[in-house]
């Protein structure tokens, strides 16, 4: 393992991708965040870790806009602007560059329709069509992200009540939509950086 300012990484045998936080491994997420009562820091807040928007690929939000028609209707805010006017340079993403989707009250501007969850989701599960590229590679992945070449958790993972319960393993809830997002390949090289780490954890002797 490499230690880089504590937090542990472990090589990964993949041509983007070359290292992967190793608590990814081990630390646990909520099973199932539609039915988990968030709470950020000591306050109640349902899909806290919407609250503040995310950064979209262009070809995302191009994407997006493309099936406004399915979208807005479920949105309280029919005829807000969607995005943010300013594209930033990010070489992390495949376009080069990213734009923020727009705040509505305390929110992402996609959070705001009549349940929980966000819309763009719902508006595919209801329309009949794959949200693969249209809803944003940053939330599908949630609470892991990426930089370089490295996978790591999210800053703000620890601040959210899902992070704080027993659940699958942060990897194990988010394999499939790595695998979908990038590559398969990744998912080969993840599965067998998870046997190191695992392999390392101490052994629990069972209660008697």
């Amino acid at each position: 393992m490499i230690n880089c300012a504590a937090v542990q990484f472990v090589s990964l045998d993949h041509p983007r991708f070359r290292t992967v936080e190793a608590a990814i491994f081990t630390r646990k997420l909520v099973a199932d965040c539609m039915t988990h009562s968030c709470k950020h820091y000591a306050d109640d807040k349902l899909d806290a870790c919407c609250q503040y928007g995310c950064d979209v690929d262009l070809a995302e939000r191009d994407a997006i806009l493309a099936r406004a028609d399915d979208i807005r209707p479920l949105l309280l805010v029919k005829d807000a602007p969607l995005f943010e006017d300013v594209e930033e340079i990010d070489l992390d993403f495949p376009s080069g560059k990213a734009v923020r989707t727009a705040m509505h009250g305390n929110g992402c501007i996609f959070l705001a329709h009549d349940r929980r969850g966000c819309a763009i989701h719902r508006a595919s599960i209801e329309k009949g069509w794959s949200f693969h590229g249209v809803k944003p590679a940053i939330c599908r992945l949630f609470p892991l992200t990426y930089e370089s070449d490295s996978i790591v958790i999210a800053d703000e993972y620890e601040e959210y009540s899902c992070a704080h319960v027993d659940g699958p393993t942060l990897y194990r809830i988010t394999r499939d939509t790595l695998g979908a997002v990038f590559d398969e390949a990744l998912v080969v090289a993840m599965d067998a950086a998870e046997a190191r780490v695992l392999a390392e954890q101490p052994r629990r002797l069972p209660v008697l």
